[in-house]
């Protein structure tokens, strides 16, 4: 199901829009100077498609075909990015990229964690790191993170870490990403990247079940006008997604069957993060959804993700009638159970 998904995304010309923004953008052509390139070779994995797309949002998802194991690909590229390459059981691997360079991998499909990455310092660097914290518990492995990035605030890969371990995952932990934020700041006073990182995480708040809602005001893709007022079902939700995230678009169909299924008695508003609002129409009118569809263009600084507190894809917030949060962050499994306790 989930592989049919990235098909259908890629047909779309999906786009990645994370919430870092590590605006390491690229695009160019010219010779090898404007180019990366990437070897790679798996065992265990003798064919398949891979799937890679950048931390920017700058490029949109690609496919990466393996034969007998091996792979080869390249990018224009001039300027240091950022990539997160895609395995078929949805395991991630970041690879930073440079304008010239060529990196080799080689690991195996059993074990991905003791994957290495060769042929630049920073590659070199967290390859290191991902392999001597592989047997960590998750507590361990997150002060890992912290002492890491302590020790190289300028880094791009601590700037990977922290979005990947205290933002953009399913419990946030925004005060301890603030202060690591608050840390980079200084090492890197004239940044653009952290500056806007840091404005992004004063905004937002966490969502905490038994609270109450925060209110909220936007307009939709058609021009409609919406607000926490319009959700007065005896239970709503709010979700956060993109076209480019196989996930949060498994999800949002799924939600489109529970719509269906409760009838008057959910709501849902959806959120999409997507720069291109086009794009965004032309799924919304592919699945035909029938609620509202927020698209402002302005990915992960949209007033609508600071106000509603939603902060990864995909994620979601589960209220009833009168604005109480009954549950936030949920799987598939998780939001039917709680739409089945509240709507009888």
């Amino acid at each position: 199901m989930a592989k049919s998904v990235i098909r259908t995304i890629l047909s779309w010309g999906g786009k990645v829009l994370p919430f870092c923004l590590f605006t390491f953008l690229l695009l160019s052509c010219g010779g090898d100077k404007g180019k990366f390139k990437i070897e790679g070779s798996f065992r265990g994995m003798n064919q398949g498609e891979l799937y890679i797309y950048d931390m920017s949002g700058a490029h949109k998802l690609d496919t990466i075909g393996l034969a007998r194991g091996e792979f080869n690909y390249q990018m224009a590229l001039d300027e240091p990015a950022t990539f997160v390459i895609v395995f078929p059981n949805f395991s991630e691997l970041p690879v930073f990229a440079e304008p010239g360079a060529t990196i080799k991998i080689s690991g195996d499909a059993t074990h991905l964690k003791e994957t290495e990455i060769k042929g630049t310092k920073t590659n070199k660097e967290m390859t290191a790191f991902r392999l001597q914290t592989s047997n960590m518990t998750p507590p361990e492995y997150n002060q890992a993170v912290v002492q890491y990035i302590k020790e190289h605030p300028t880094s791009p890969i601590s700037l990977y870490l922290l979005n990947r371990n205290f933002i953009q995952t399913e419990v946030p932990d925004f005060r301890q990403a603030r202060e690591l934020t608050e840390i980079m700041s200084q090492a890197m006073p004239d940044n653009k990247q952290i500056a806007s990182l840091a404005e992004q995480l004063s905004g937002l708040q966490s969502l905490k079940d038994g609270e109450k809602m925060p209110h909220f005001n936007a307009t939709d893709i058609n021009g409609k006008h919406v607000s926490l007022a319009d959700m007065n079902a005896k239970v709503n939700v709010i979700m956060l997604w993109a076209s480019w995230n196989y996930e949060s678009v498994n999800l949002l169909n799924q939600i489109h069957r529970m719509t269906t299924h409760y009838g008057e008695n959910l709501k849902v508003i959806t959120v999409s993060i997507d720069a291109n609002i086009k794009d965004c129409r032309r799924i919304a009118e592919r699945d035909s959804l029938k609620w509202s569809t927020v698209c402002d263009g302005l990915m992960w600084e949209s007033p609508m993700i600071r106000k509603t507190g939603l902060s990864y894809l995909p994620d979601n917030v589960v209220f009833d009638s009168q604005g109480k949060i009954l549950g936030h962050s949920l799987n598939y499994q998780e939001l039917v159970r709680k739409l089945d306790e509240n709507i009888r």
